[in-house]
């Protein structure tokens, strides 16, 4: 893919806090404190989704860049994969995760989900899920970023795609908040995790259709070498819980099969426009993976999926 656009040489500041699941998608200028439920805020301008853009995000004082599902979502709807129901983890299946590990990766599950179906615009479909996602909210301590309110508003918007997802991405977002506020990065992480693993899955999906042009759905599983390399590090400090370490053994054989997967850089002088302050980015790059290759890593990230859905 040819990375080339304009950047304007402005300081930009950094999020101050992740914003995880649908909230990363939409790259909301930062995060607002969870402490009061004010309704208000869920109904902040609907902003665009940008499939390219990656997302920057502070944990535990360290810098991250990780694609959102939403981003992953929207390549795949592109690709011209039709909108499959089958694909997303059941809407009743949250009656089954009984500990609040399992909770917060579901809840990132859900919340890709979500964003998915609101993207092909199945509102009746994204009640279900919304009504999930309260109940998951619900039992991880922040009901009241998904109560009544949101789900009325929610109605009232039906068909309204970007509307849509900007009032969960704000729900979404003062939830992480709270989490953060409350030394709770670990369930951040968790829903963070769960989030990029369902839209993963969706990308692996994609990339096997025969009615699809998987092309840069394809690059974007592969672009994955990066980003797994940060949700480990993210990790690291829980890694002597048990079910953090075997998540995050699970991440690390899954990053081994990503080691044959290359890329090459070519660089172009970029070109600048000294008049109106910008500057154009010429250079290119190009990612090789293996049909075995992506076959493993196809394999892997259902397996995961599963035994996170599961």
């Amino acid at each position: 893919m040819l990375f080339k656009g304009i950047l304007q040489m402005k300081k930009k500041s950094f999020l101050a806090l992740i914003c995880s699941v649908v909230v990363t998608a939409l790259l909301l200028g930062g995060c607002k404190n969870s402490g009061q439920n004010n309704d208000k805020t869920l109904q902040t301008a609907a902003p665009k989704v940008d499939s390219n853009n990656a997302t920057l995000l502070r944990i535990n004082n360290q810098i991250f860049s990780i694609p959102s599902p939403i981003q992953t979502a929207l390549l795949v709807k592109k690709s011209g994969y039709a909108y499959n129901k089958s694909i997303l983890n059941p809407s009743d299946n949250y009656a089954k995760y009984d500990t609040k590990y399992k909770k917060a990766l579901n809840l990132g599950l859900y919340g890709a989900d979500l964003g998915y179906i609101s993207l092909y615009d199945q509102t009746q479909d994204a009640l279900l899920y919304l009504a999930s996602i309260e109940k998951l909210a619900t039992d991880v301590g922040v009901a009241d970023m998904f109560n009544a309110g949101l789900v009325k508003r929610f109605q009232q918007n039906m068909g309204k795609q970007d509307s849509l997802l900007s009032m969960v991405s704000e729900a979404f977002t003062r939830s992480d908040a709270y989490f953060k506020d409350n030394k709770q990065n670990d369930i951040s992480s968790l829903v963070l995790v769960g989030g990029w693993v369902e839209s993963l899955y969706f990308a692996v999906q994609a990339s096997t259709n025969a009615q699809a042009n998987p092309k840069d759905v394809i690059r974007r599983i592969a672009e994955q070498k990066i980003s797994l390399v940060n949700l480990v590090k993210m990790l690291q400090p829980y890694k002597d819980r048990p079910e953090y370490a075997k998540l995050i053994k699970d991440l690390t054989d899954l990053s081994s099969i990503f080691d044959d997967v290359t890329f090459a850089y070519n660089y172009i002088p970029p070109t600048v426009d000294v008049k109106n302050k910008m500057t154009s980015i010429n250079s290119t790059s190009e990612v090789k993976m293996a049909d075995d290759v992506r076959k493993q890593i196809s394999d892997k990230i259902v397996a995961l999926r599963n035994q996170i859905a599961g």
